[in-house]
């Protein structure tokens, strides 16, 4: 049987690009003042997420950090803390009880989750909102569900309108990019 390696990419891409060309700029904008406002008061980024939607928040830590100068934690990085934290607790509560000790005042949360139903996110976001941190969802439409419970909860969300989970986090990892690309320009950092 011959794959036809053309006709699979040309569908992948064409899902990608009408995810892109329905990217909510607004939201992006939103998200960029607020990280700015974060570098100015010199508070911290937090990212949460599962699977590939923990590798972008941990690319995303790394590269914002270097090149924006804003502290950034990726709760998934440290694998002793979040396997210790699985462990003697439940895996729900992996980020909730990070950022329980993490949080300050005035930082920012950014949630990852294609479906928008990965419970331990959830949690974390519930901790930040009872901290008054600002919250950020990127999620998308896995499965038709329209950012899922995530999207409902956090202060701005990011849904992006393909139901490939592959497409989602590709979409994550793209936003993140310019989103700090975008501050970068803004701020004439080289």
């Amino acid at each position: 049987m011959d794959f036809d390696l053309d006709g699979f990419m040309n569908g992948y891409l064409s899902d990608l690009n009408a995810a892109l060309s329905k990217l909510n700029k607004k939201s992006i904008l939103t998200v960029i003042e607020d990280i700015e406002r974060a570098i100015d008061s010199r508070n911290t980024i937090h990212f949460i997420g599962n699977g590939g939607s923990a590798g972008t928040p941990s690319h995303s830590a790394g590269d914002w950090s270097k090149e924006l100068g804003v502290a950034t934690i990726c709760h998934t990085d440290n694998a002793s803390g979040l396997t210790a934290w699985a462990n003697d607790t439940s895996y729900d509560d992996v980020f909730a009880n990070q950022l329980n000790v993490y949080l300050k005042n005035g930082d920012i949360v950014l949630a990852y989750s294609g479906s928008g139903n990965s419970e331990n996110v959830l949690r974390g976001v519930g901790v930040a909102k009872e901290k008054n941190c600002k919250t950020f969802a990127f999620t998308g439409n896995y499965k038709g569900g329209n950012g899922g419970k995530l999207a409902k909860i956090v202060d701005h969300a990011l849904i992006f309108d393909t139901e490939s989970m592959e497409r989602i986090e590709d979409l994550q990892l793209i936003v993140n990019h310019i989103i700090k690309e975008s501050i970068k320009s803004k701020r004439n950092l080289h």
